[in-house]
């Protein structure tokens, strides 16, 4: 978002003591920003973490966490209607949809809100203490052709999981474990939507869509740059399809090259099914993807860097999916080979 910034100054400098008119477009709205300026135009667009504004001449989108105030209407010579406020300072609704993450322990939004990082000095703990407070966090995402692990951002829906467990298909489901009276119960969520992929860094943002569901607990993120070679960490996940599998090791190397990408090396084990679960720090902040391992040996398990996360979900709109695109999931399965009904003929 550092170009929605640089691009907001630069209007708020040019603008300064000046009405920016859009009347002809319609009733202007003004934004009224945190610093202090003003931004005058017609709201094109409401979304969850920014308002699209036509300012006549060209199309701002402003942060939402950039915005005090909302006026509807507003224009020189009109009565002002009563200032909407864009954003709950205490994770109240946003306008345009959805509600801001709570923020737990003193833990600070992210991407506009839209996922939760850990705040500072949070004391290190054990696995089983931290596994059972992070454990309904934690997801099952099954495809026809197989299954991975995910993780929730936020309490609207939103989760992430490996490119490559969504990988050529669109009939996902995800399985969610949540605690009631001691005991963990399965609830299968059928409507996911596919939000944005990025096959490069193999990930995958996806959102739970079913009537009725959610609120959900969700995870905070870390950084992978505060992590030691030879600090421990543990993953959750389902590997070969045993749901809620914890494995705890130690960061091997924060640096491993392969294919020219840097990745996370752990010793905790990851078998496929872990793939697009959660490696915690022992604060239970999330500081990788677990992603892949070296078959032939052991100890061998590999993690994304959170940091490449939160770079993904910044700029998710640019990862947007469409069915359009060229990488669709849709799959279609291989014609008929010519001549099969003969064969079979014959082998009778």
């Amino acid at each position: 978002m550092r170009t929605v910034r640089w691009l907001l100054m630069a209007v708020m400098a040019a603008g300064a003591g000046l009405a920016l008119e859009a009347a002809h477009r319609g009733s202007t709205d003004v934004l009224e920003l945190r610093g202090g300026g003003e931004i005058r135009g017609r709201v094109l667009a409401e979304k969850t973490d920014s308002l699209v504004v036509d300012l006549g001449y060209t199309v701002l989108v402003v942060p939402r966490r950039e915005v005090r105030a909302w006026q509807r209407g507003g224009g020189e010579g009109e009565e002002r209607p009563e200032v909407v406020p864009s954003e709950g300072e205490s994770g109240a609704s946003v306008r345009g949809g959805g509600s801001v993450p709570e923020v737990r322990e003193g833990g600070k939004s992210g991407g506009e809100g839209f996922y939760v990082e850990g705040p500072d000095g949070l004391p290190v703990r054990n696995v089983r203490e931290l596994a059972e407070e992070v454990g309904e966090s934690v997801v099952q995402v099954r495809t026809p052709s197989g299954l991975g692990s995910g993780f929730v951002l936020n309490e609207e829906g939103y989760l992430l999981t490996n490119f490559h467990v969504i990988e050529g298909e669109n009939d996902i489901r995800v399985e969610v474990f949540r605690r009631r009276g001691g005991q963990l119960e399965r609830t299968t969520y059928r409507s996911v939507r596919i939000v944005a992929l990025n096959k490069f860094f193999d990930l995958a943002l996806l959102k739970i869509e079913d009537a009725g569901a959610g609120p959900f607990r969700h995870v905070r993120l870390g950084s992978s740059r505060r992590l030691a070679v030879g600090e421990r960490v543990f993953a959750v996940g389902s590997p070969l399809g045993l749901e809620r599998t914890v494995t705890e090791g130690i960061v091997s190397t924060k640096t491993r090259e392969l294919q020219g990408v840097l990745y996370l090396q752990t010793t905790a084990p990851i078998n496929p099914g872990n793939s697009g679960g959660p490696l915690f720090d022992m604060r239970g902040l999330v500081v990788g993807v677990t992603n892949m391992k070296i078959t032939f040996g052991e100890g061998l398990g590999f993690a994304i860097p959170v940091e490449r996360v939160k770079e993904f979900l910044e700029n998710r709109e640019a990862f947007a999916y469409d069915n359009s695109n060229p990488n669709s999931p849709y799959r279609y399965l291989p014609p008929p080979r010519r001549g099969a009904g003969s064969v079979a003929e014959t082998a009778e």
